[in-house]
């Protein structure tokens, strides 16, 4: 199988846009993170628009927004800004852009529900509650501590949000430019993550489930800490096996490419390779989800990685324990361990 390739070398610069296919226009913004940027993108639907994804929301990202509003959007409408899950970088300004267009927004219920519980620190969606669930998978007390200092991140990120909006299901089909373009809901990685792909142009505007460079981040967390968010993600993401080989693929991160299926086969080489290589160190002595982060991650984790880190830690052990291939057992330090079933 060909590996994905990248038809588009370099991104639009900052405040400007690049049309990929017929009314598919392509923005980038910036991410005070390591993973250092987002890809938004505009589609044009007659005389008005439909912004997908928002970015941060705060001023370097309201800024580059206006410089494409002046250069690019001009007067025509947005009556709709459709983001694809809660996380800030695609959530986070979509308050602003909905105040400035009048736009409605468009979302998924599970998608929406999460944003407003994260930023009201409610059904779990706390620092607290996560450093609750990283000590029971065997986080120490010292970089718990650090974890602390994240209290509040989210809703800073995320300053405001509509509270109401037009609800998304999967297999929908919606308009934009006289194109149909279906709703492909995807797990693993957000609760109700919304993809979007328009046959008649072979696009899939994919978000954060189907990257070309990195593997997306799976992981448990509090508001369901016996979920198995691996085996949702990888049963999702097969999915796209069904879109055409050559599909041009609209990531949130890196560039553009074409090879949807090659990547899916990636994705599931390497989590197969990480699964077997904690089953074999859980089959050495039991191991905690800190205590496989290493191998994981073969690289040293500052406290922000830590956060994801050990969430997808956790998720990999409970993929091999609800395969039957680990147990799971808790210890009188009240630490969960996993060993050969």
């Amino acid at each position: 199988m060909a590996a994905p390739e990248y038809p588009f070398a370099e991104p639009p610069a900052p405040g400007t846009t690049r049309e990929l296919a017929p009314g598919v226009h392509w923005l980038r913004m910036a991410l005070p993170f390591q993973l250092d940027h987002i890809n938004l993108w505009m589609l044009e639907d007659g005389d008005d628009w439909l912004l997908v994804d928002t970015g941060l929301g705060n001023e370097p990202t309201r800024a580059l927004w206006e410089k494409i509003v002046a250069e690019r959007i001009g007067s025509k409408p947005v009556p709709r800004v459709l983001v694809t899950h809660y996380h800030p970088d695609h959530a986070g300004n979509a308050a602003w852009l909905c105040q400035r267009f009048g736009a409605a927004l468009w979302m998924t219920r599970g998608e929406f529900l999460t944003v407003h519980a994260a930023r009201n620190s409610s059904a779990g969606y706390t620092t607290e509650a996560q450093l609750e669930l990283f000590r029971a998978n065997g986080l120490d007390d010292a970089r718990g501590a650090e974890l602390l200092l994240r209290g509040g991140l989210y809703r800073s990120l995320v300053p405001d949000f509509p509270l109401s909006h037009r609800r998304l299901h999967e297999g929908e089909r919606i308009t934009v430019g006289g194109r149909s373009w279906k709703v492909i809901v995807g797990h693993g990685h957000a609760p109700e993550h919304a993809s979007l792909y328009c046959a008649a142009l072979n696009v899939l505007i994919s978000g954060d489930m189907l990257l070309p460079r990195i593997s997306t981040n799976v992981a448990v967390r509090p508001i369901d800490p016996w979920s198995n968010p691996l085996r949702l993600f990888l049963d999702s993401i097969r999915r796209y096996l069904e879109l055409p080989q050559d599909v041009l693929v609209l990531p949130s991160h890196g560039l553009p490419f074409r090879g949807a299926h090659a990547r899916v086969a990636q994705l599931e080489a390497h989590h197969a390779e990480r699964l077997a290589e904690l089953q074999a160190a859980c089959a050495a002595a039991p191991r905690s989800a800190a205590e496989v982060l290493e191998i994981l991650f073969r690289r040293k984790l500052d406290t922000s990685q830590i956060f994801f880190a050990m969430g997808e830690a956790i998720a990999h052990l409970h993929y091999l324990q609800y395969d039957g291939r680990l147990a799971r057992s808790v210890g009188g330090d009240g630490v969960a361990r996993f060993a050969p079933a």
